[in-house]
């Protein structure tokens, strides 16, 4: 059954139709009404689907039964289940991910894929503050619908303003990134500036996607989803450790991660590698 399941998902032209060319917004506020049923036959029927279609390991769930599929989705972990590198100069990964597209940010331009490229400015709705990555580098990280949905601080931090643009919520798998440009700049996301406390610039891109479309930040407000109140700049000073939970999506989705000069990507990090949150993304070179 899984391995039909999987031969179905690799099928182009039929996952580009299923995840994409059905009423994405629809679908995604269904799910996301439909997720939070607190019944124990819907609960585990539900979850008992999504882990038939997905890669889920709950090995190391903190808790054992999901009272919906939504707890199931945002579940939090057993302590110690991710550790963070603790060298000073290293900037962990912030979640769970799958590496995507990277490189050097030239100019004002970055890749959702290889030859598929976008606007750092467009992605950030502020041309300004794309200046400060020019030399840069940025790597994309993509959390699949199994996967762990939280994200955390890469460094001892402080977040300066979160930026938040309404927009689609089209798939972000590679079969979607190939096929619709500038990608990241159509959906809905969130822009999150940090400074290190020398004063380095880190950025975090969070960006929905379909079933998704909802951003919770912990710093902020862990009852409302970001978009509620629409588009805007939030200014604020949270400072945050290394490692500590900065918020989650409610399913898969994807973190554009951007570090300025002086920062190069971790020895091993290589598309197509399957990292965890906490491990060296990034080393001050």
């Amino acid at each position: 059954m899984r391995s039909a399941i999987a031969r179905l998902a690799a099928n182009e032209d039929l996952n580009f139709l299923l995840t994409n060319r059905l009423p994405r917004r629809l679908a995604t506020d269904f799910i996301g009404w439909f997720s939070k049923i607190e019944q124990p036959l819907v609960a585990r029927a539900s979850i008992a689907l999504w882990r038939l279609f997905s890669d889920v390991d709950l090995t190391d769930a903190a808790a054992l039964r999901f009272p919906s599929m939504h707890a199931c989705f945002t579940r939090s972990l057993r302590p110690g289940s991710r550790p963070v590198d603790a060298d000073p100069d290293v900037l962990a990964s912030p979640c769970d991910a799958i590496v995507g597209a990277y490189g050097m940010v030239a100019g004002d331009t970055v890749h959702q894929i290889k030859d598929a490229p976008y606007r750092l400015s467009e992605l950030l709705g502020d041309a300004e503050a794309s200046r400060a990555y020019e030399g840069g580098t940025y790597v994309t990280l993509r959390l699949t619908a199994g996967m762990y949905h939280h994200f955390h601080a890469p460094h001892d931090l402080t977040v300066e303003q979160v930026t938040y643009i309404s927009g689609d919520c089209w798939n972000v798998n590679p079969i979607a990134l190939k096929r619709v440009e500038r990608l990241f700049c159509k959906n809905e996301r969130a822009a999150i500036h940090c400074r290190l406390a020398d004063g380095t610039p880190v950025l975090l891109v969070a960006v929905a996607a379909v079933l998704v479309a909802s951003i919770r930040l912990t710093f902020l407000d862990t009852v409302q989803a970001l978009r509620v109140g629409g588009p805007r700049e939030i200014r604020l000073e949270a400072r945050l450790s290394k490692g500590v939970d900065m918020g989650w999506f409610e399913h898969g989705s994807t973190i554009v991660m951007l570090t300025p000069p002086g920062f190069k990507l971790a020895e091993r990090i290589d598309a197509g590698l399957r990292l965890r949150a906490g491990e060296a993304l990034f080393r001050r070179s």
